[in-house]
């Protein structure tokens, strides 16, 4: 498979009081906060979700702009298409707890147990998938280091994956009794790679989000 090429004076008097004028830090917003774990509560009732929208993908070897579409059917099913900007296939890949199947844009079938590492090792792209359904949620996942804006959501999530430390900020978030987030940025620590996601649409729960059909024509994750 390719690699997804994809000046004026002031008075006196004003002077003066600009000199009074202190930056008060900005406050902190307690994790223990009732309307955070409220928040929390909500988002964790959500199982099944679709979203669409846009990755940016940069590094120093490569940089990659993509099309994407997210079913989430379970904690550990789910299944991530990526479309280049002229609408074709680039990949199709299918989670589930014993295997990692990806379909690339000539049709060939790769297996692994490690959907990171099949992803990185075809498309040249390292992305933290263990974490990231949950953070496109809202939730800081396995990360127990991150901080609240003033609307008790999440706005930065720190965390160490292998040798790397991811930082998760949040640019922006729907309207609504449940906000979700829109615009998310990932980065690693040394800035080497950074992800950015634009999130278009989301459809929590939709009754017709359905399991897809394997090669036997069963629901996969049915048994």
């Amino acid at each position: 498979m390719r690699k997804i090429n994809f000046c004026c004076l002031l008075p006196l008097a004003s002077l003066v009081l600009v000199g009074c004028v202190t930056t008060q830090p900005p406050s902190v917003i307690p994790l223990n906060s009732y309307q955070w774990h409220q928040h929390e509560q909500k988002l964790q009732q959500i199982e099944q979700f679709q979203i669409s929208g846009s990755i940016a993908y940069f590094s120093d070897k490569q940089k990659t702009y993509a099309r994407f579409f997210w079913q989430q059917y379970s904690e550990k099913n789910y299944r991530l298409l990526l479309t280049n900007p002229l609408g074709m296939i680039e990949f199709e890949l299918r989670v589930q707890p014993e295997f990692t199947l990806l379909i690339d844009n000539r049709g060939k079938r790769h297996l692994s147990k490690d959907p990171q590492e099949i992803i990185q090792r075809l498309t040249g792209m390292w992305i933290p998938l263990d974490n990231l359904h949950q953070w496109m949620l809202g939730l800081p996942g396995k990360s127990h280091n991150f901080t609240l804006d003033d609307q008790y959501r999440l706005k930065q999530i720190n965390y160490r994956q292998a040798d790397r430390i991811w930082s998760v900020n949040y640019q922006s978030y729907t309207e609504g009794s449940t906000p979700l987030p829109k615009r998310i940025e990932l980065k690693t620590q040394k800035g080497k790679k950074r992800i950015k996601l634009k999130i278009d649409s989301w459809k929590l729960s939709p009754q017709s989000l359905k399991l897809p059909l394997n090669d036997q024509g069963v629901r996969e994750g049915k048994t």
